[in-house]
């Protein structure tokens, strides 16, 4: 998980344990009320598997693992690997190249550049690889929505699980014994809606949408950087090409790494 993240989830857990201890004198038992986790998450996970076919959920799952846990290659990094490319077709033969792609451990670049090596049309190279890219930003999206549905749910059924305490108090105001029991459902379940829609579900919602935006430009470079390729391009012509994707800062990092 990247550092960003980490820190995120320790200082708001962090703070909200703080508060709570404070607030309670050490006594954290009161905010644990099982009947209201158990209405909130297990009420949120329901209606987000009504929403979603089950693959969908399993897949939206594993880009979000991915998304959160692997790490974005850096720019310098994929533009340093496609120069190479550039400078080996330039001066060997775009056929070289083919000896070079097992090598690879991105897909998407090592599809690309056999396309380039088989003689593709350079139109058709980049029809099929916007093809690609197109429904790699569709499934990330529905990760991303699954998500949001979760930021919406959670707090939904904290008030569900409010009107129940509310409810079970009001049935009971003769007995003042149970006047506490359910007010302290009623609030808890508020608690517990809003701590895991604000600080889980619609954080990790941003931080997809953040890494689809990162994964897509660099398949953006990949499919300009394999065509100047194809084209025959100078190497030092494909590299400030591709720097033109990137902001001054990571330019500049780039050109201190060459140098």
């Amino acid at each position: 998980m990247d550092i960003a993240s980490i820190f995120g989830f320790l200082i708001g857990f962090g703070m909200i344990y703080y508060a709570c201890v404070e607030s309670s004198e050490g006594n954290l038992i009161m905010y644990w009320d099982p009947i209201a986790m158990l209405i909130v998450l297990g009420g949120g996970l329901a209606a987000t598997l009504v929403s979603f076919p089950m693959s969908q959920v399993l897949a939206s799952l594993k880009v979000a693992k991915n998304a959160l846990f692997t790490p974005v290659k850096q720019s310098n990094e994929i533009i340093g690997v496609l120069v190479s490319f550039a400078e080996k077709a330039r001066r060997e033969g775009l056929l070289t190249i083919e000896e070079e792609l097992p090598k690879l451990s991105d897909e998407f670049l090592k599809k690309a550049l056999r396309l380039v090596v088989d003689g593709t049309d350079p139109q058709l190279v980049r029809d099929l690889l916007e093809i690609e890219l197109s429904f790699l930003e569709d499934r990330h999206k529905l990760g991303r929505d699954m998500f949001e549905q979760l930021g919406i749910y959670f707090p939904s059924f904290g008030m569900v699980g409010t009107l129940a305490g509310l409810i079970a108090m009001l049935a009971n105001l003769t007995d003042p014994s149970s006047v506490g029991v359910g007010m302290a459902m009623a609030l808890t379940a508020t608690f517990y809606g809003a701590a895991l829609a604000n600080l889980v579900a619609l954080p990790v919602a941003k931080k997809l949408a953040i890494r689809s935006q990162e994964e897509v430009l660099m398949r953006q470079v990949i499919v300009e950087g394999v065509l100047s390729i194809q084209n025959g391009e100078n190497p030092r012509i494909v590299q400030e090409k591709l720097k033109a994707f990137f902001p001054p800062r990571m330019r500049k990092i780039g050109k201190e790494e060459e140098d």
